[in-house]
């Protein structure tokens, strides 16, 4: 049985998992194509998750970057756990297992809700800092855009939108290209910078580093925090197991452990050569474009790699288009969300869902001025909230299912969630006053606002007997009110159509005086249409208030009164603005103050 929703959308029932929608044959993802389509998010944060932990420890001074390296190890231990959970996730849930759809099913409405408002903020804040960081990857290899980021910023995120708007989607074919570029050029840069170092290439304007803060564990635990942004996006895969080639849970888990292989490995390196050859921030170059300098020079090599970084954080960012809005018509059909963004465009595409991540994901670069520093820590909460509920979720779902050594996936899940929510308090321990606060507010917020949009649907669904069976429908006589102003084609129009639709065709005009209403009468006995006018005195000639108070004074017991109302189509869209004024404000002031049904009828302008 389907549900009855509250708009004409047919869409599935709540309670039905959504339908798993794998490429069509010969399009399936294989590993390599998983890793260019899925994890560009997690690969790219190779560029500002090792800088965000270095940017902390130099407020320690230059010597305490020997830290780099210890807690590289340990995100990358974490980064390795979080893998080998995910790949359970991945057998767990082959149609796809979000922390929303995990939470939705084995922990409950309130954490399900906790999952989905931290997704929605990971979402908004990856298109923020891949784009952010994309920026300053692109100012490191052209300086006179470095004093530029917002706007650079802001054209990407324009243009992203415009794209995803019209339903371009990318394909993994092409995004293959420019990620085997990017993850050979860091892997060159590590290799060739640890044996054989450019000896002259030096980038940016030195800064100056102060002891400001004393080298102890809570500054050490502030670079931890920094530094797991280099671990987001790795839940991804999870979510696009339908995708992959068959068997598609051996081909998902291959390539979520090729992607921690990946990432692990480009992390250390990365963190070996900071130490190795004491990289230090510079202004108005990122690190990993000294890095790249320092391995290559600044010849064609370096503006290769940084091209390849930029190119791949700004696909990183076009990752969320595809799933936030998949998530927000997720929230629309459970009715955590207004059902227009269960909508689908004609191309077809979530428009409403891509319009909000882009609005949002604006406002939030122009509020912090496309600074990446501003925006990790806002990044990792969200983040690991979502891994810590989905990893909590797998404990409740193999103790609910118990297949063959569930015990043994119990713990590796276990502890997983364990290290990711020390992770979270952590975080918000040392980032809150840095800004991480915004994100403490914001994610509750959300839950209220699914919590109270859900009620109100409950509401509405009462009120309206949904699933129960009304009583039988009954033929009433109709009145058709049609506004007019003058003897026109477009009034033939609309009365042919009103004609059509009521036992009883009224005209209504208004007239300022006694003699605009004679000329008005003379004028319709010269058409005899067929259809008798009653003409309304107002001085003012305001149309919307002289028919409101006529249909209000219509008796409507047993009657259907429906207004008719005319609409000019013309032939350029440009020219739209120059008609329907008055009956756009006539239909929402009769949709606001009456029960009348109110329509309207297109009259199409021809060449």
């Amino acid at each position: 049985m389907r549900e009855l929703r509250l708009d004409d959308t047919e869409t599935p029932t709540v309670s039905d998992p959504p339908p798993a929608s794998p490429e069509p044959k010969g399009h399936e993802l294989s590993v390599l194509s998983g890793l260019a389509a899925l994890s560009l998010d997690a690969l790219s944060s190779v560029a500002y998750g090792p800088e965000a932990m270095a940017l902390v420890l130099v407020m320690a001074g230059t010597g305490a970057l020997r830290f780099t390296v210890p807690l590289t190890l340990t995100i990358t231990a974490m980064l390795v756990l979080l893998v080998i959970s995910y790949t359970q996730v991945i057998a767990a849930h082959p149609n796809g297992g979000g922390a929303y759809a995990v939470a939705k099913q084995d922990l409950g409405r309130g954490l399900s809700l906790l999952a989905a408002a931290s997704v929605v903020v990971d979402y908004v804040l990856t298109v923020a800092v891949s784009l952010a960081a994309g920026a300053a990857s692109l100012g490191s290899a052209f300086p006179a855009l470095s004093h530029h980021l917002l706007p650079v910023s802001l054209v990407g995120l324009v243009l992203l939108t415009a794209v995803n708007m019209f339903g371009i989607a990318e394909s993994a074919r092409f995004l293959m290209l420019p990620t085997l570029v990017f993850i050979l050029s860091i892997f060159a840069v590590i290799v060739v910078g640890a044996f054989h170092p450019h000896p002259v290439a030096v980038i940016g304007s030195r800064e100056r580093f102060p002891a400001v803060a004393t080298l102890g564990v809570l500054l050490l635990l502030k670079a931890f925090a920094s530094g797991c942004s280099a671990v987001t996006g790795v839940e991804a895969i999870s979510n696009g197991v339908p995708a992959f080639r068959k068997p598609r849970v051996r081909t998902a888990q291959r390539t979520e452990i090729s992607l921690g292989v990946l990432l692990g490995a480009m992390l250390v390196g990365i963190a070996i050569l900071i130490k190795v050859h004491h990289v230090l921030p510079r202004g108005h170059v990122t690190m990993l474009a000294q890095l790249t300098a320092g391995a290559f020079g600044t010849g064609w090599p370096f503006y290769v790699s940084n091209l390849a970084v930029t190119l791949v954080l700004a696909l990183a960012a076009n990752t969320s288009f595809g799933g936030l809005p998949v998530l927000m018509s997720l929230l629309a059909k459970d009715n955590r969300l207004p059902h227009l963004f269960y909508l689908r465009a004609e191309r077809p595409v979530y428009r409403y869902g891509i319009g909000a991540l882009g609005l949002l994901a604006g406002l939030l670069l122009v509020a912090v001025s496309a600074s990446t520093t501003a925006l990790i820590p806002l990044f990792t909460i969200g983040v690991f909230i979502g891994f810590t509920i989905s990893q909590t979720g797998m404990i409740r779902f193999w103790r609910r299912v118990r297949p063959p050594r569930w015990r043994l996936r119990a713990v590796l899940n276990g502890a997983g969630a364990v290290m990711t929510g020390i992770a979270v308090v952590v975080f918000v321990l040392t980032k809150f006053l840095a800004g991480a606060w915004v994100v403490m507010v914001t994610i509750p917020l959300l839950m209220i606002m699914f919590s109270r949009i859900e009620g109100y649907y409950a509401e509405v669904a009462v009120e309206l007997r949904l699933g129960k069976t009304p009583p039988p429908p009954r033929r009433r006589d109709s009145i058709v009110v049609v506004p007019t102003t003058t003897v026109s084609l477009a009034t033939e129009h609309v009365l042919s159509a009103a004609l059509s639709l009521g036992d009883t065709v009224i005209a209504v005009a208004v007239a300022g005086d006694e003699e605009e209403c004679k000329q008005i009468k003379r004028r319709w006995d010269e058409w005899s249409p067929g259809v008798p006018i009653e003409i309304l005195l107002d001085p003012h000639r305001s149309l919307v208030r002289s028919v409101l108070r006529y249909v209000k004074s219509i008796p409507t017991e047993g009657v259907i009164v429906t207004v008719l109302i005319v609409e000019i189509e013309p032939r350029k869209r440009r020219h739209e603005i120059l008609h329907n004024q008055r009956g756009a404000i006539l239909a929402t002031a009769l949709r606001l103050r009456t029960d009348v049904i109110v329509a309207t009828v297109p009259f199409r302008l021809h060449e």
